[in-house]
């Protein structure tokens, strides 16, 4: 992360275009990064990119239409437009190239290519409806396939066959994720019995690895510069007695009342959300999002980072609602990151002392470096793609790229005896995964 992924990307599409190789490029990536990450590098390098005629299909319909109807070369779009942009173009697909900026959006396609009797191919399978409505054009209609991603296996090795069917049709890792899944992986119990676990055989890292080593380039950052320290900084925090008696009720019994509300958790997911919820301080009481407290410790706990910071801007991630509502509660001057891309521009010219944002709005190609060096995760979640990308933000290879020498601190409040402390270690392990194949993937120098 933070490589220069979009830039050597351009450089690439660059000489594409110049040689005629492809004719139109459509970038993908999450809202912020096709409204302003791809338009902000070709500004940012418009010497060497300024001749690339770029437009933005995000927005309403007029807009998206206006943007794919003009003579830009380059059209970004968020993922949340890809069936709305399949069944406009029709059989009249115009992009012969397709880049996917946070590639990982793509990791649910679960379909196969059959072939008919008449010799036709097709698809077939399941998975996300923006996954396999991009799978119908880009497997028939797209001569170039490029997958960004600075976390590509968030979850472990099964992220990978999606993104790679994109760019292989399956020669690499099989034709089909049921294919994939019974070469390298075996399947395990899990804690929901309707769904099946799997993990990988002793010899699967090693051999896909191997496999899709011929098309991927894996860079870091810190084998080719120094970098800033990253310190990483558990706060253990001790819910009230009442806060942990209600925590246990709910862990044991998966029904509570609070407030003469009844809340109960009908799955373990459900209760998973809802333990996370009281370790974080509030419990939602029912389906519209209402919320009762039910500790300030962790807000006492960042009001303690706020004062060690002394003066230097914290950014917040939060996951919950009622976080972002106790938190903008408890700090007057703090400003949640929306849609407004001023926000970003405050932040970055050190006008804003706390910035809350959630990860899923804030982890993908955001650049908040010139803003602070500090990050405090208030509560926590399952997902390593969001956290990594989040601390990337402002994380060691920005700051050095921006010519900053000091430390980055992420602060993580972690409520003591709760599923939190399994959260955060789960996530440690999910990202020594990641890591294990990085470094196999990196190019040689």
């Amino acid at each position: 992360m933070g490589t220069g992924k979009g830039p050597a990307t351009l450089e690439a599409l660059s000489m594409l275009l110049l040689l005629g190789e492809v004719k139109r490029v459509l970038v993908l990536g999450p809202k912020r990064v096709a409204v302003s990450t791809w338009p902000g590098e070709i500004e940012k390098f418009k010497a060497s990119f300024g001749h690339m005629k770029i437009a933005v299909a995000v927005g309403d319909a007029d807009t998206r239409r206006a943007a794919i109807g003009s003579d830009a070369v380059i059209v970004t779009a968020n993922y949340d437009v890809l069936e709305w942009l399949v069944e406009y173009h029709g059989a009249n697909w115009s992009f012969d190239c397709i880049v996917c900026d946070e590639s990982t959006k793509l990791k649910s396609l679960r379909v196969s290519i059959q072939t008919s009797k008449s010799g036709k191919k097709f698809l077939t399978g399941q998975g996300g409806k923006r996954a396999k409505a991009l799978a119908r054009v880009a497997l028939t209609r797209a001569t170039r396939f490029i997958c960004l991603s600075g976390t590509p296996a968030p979850n472990g090795l099964e992220d990978l066959w999606a993104q790679y069917f994109f760019l292989d049709s399956g020669r690499r890792l099989g034709t089909s994720f049921t294919a994939f899944s019974h070469r390298w992986f075996r399947a395990r119990p899990g804690s929901d019995p309707q769904k099946q676990q799997i993990e990988p055989l002793p010899f699967a890292d090693e051999q896909i690895r191997a496999a899709i080593k011929d098309i991927t380039i894996a860079l870091e950052a810190r084998d080719y510069f120094d970098l800033p320290e990253l310190i990483e900084n558990d706060i253990k925090v001790e819910m009230p007695s009442a806060a942990m008696k209600l925590y246990k009720k709910m862990e044991q019994e998966m029904f509570v009342e609070l407030e003469g509300k009844p809340i109960e958790a009908f799955s373990a997911a459900a209760l998973s959300q809802k333990v996370l919820q009281i370790a974080s301080g509030a419990l939602y009481t029912d389906a519209d999002g209402a919320w009762s407290l039910v500790h300030d410790a962790k807000i006492e706990a960042l009001q303690s980072v706020v004062e060690e910071a002394a003066g230097m801007p914290v950014l917040c991630a939060y996951h919950f609602k009622s976080d972002l509502a106790r938190i903008l509660k408890a700090f007057p001057k703090a400003v949640h990151l929306g849609a407004d891309p001023k926000i970003i521009d405050r932040w970055n010219a050190g006008e804003i002392q706390m910035l809350v944002a959630h990860p899923q709005s804030a982890g993908h190609g955001l650049s908040l470096q010139h803003g602070s060096n500090i990050l405090c995760f208030f509560s926590s979640n399952w997902s390593l793609e969001a956290s990594a990308q989040m601390v990337e933000r402002l994380g060691p290879t920005r700051q050095a790229q921006s010519g900053y020498n000091r430390p980055v601190y992420v602060h993580r409040l972690i409520a003591a005896g709760t599923l939190e402390e399994v959260v955060v270690k789960r996530l440690r392990t999910k990202a020594s995964i990641q890591d294990a194949l990085m470094e196999a993937m990196k190019i040689s120098r």
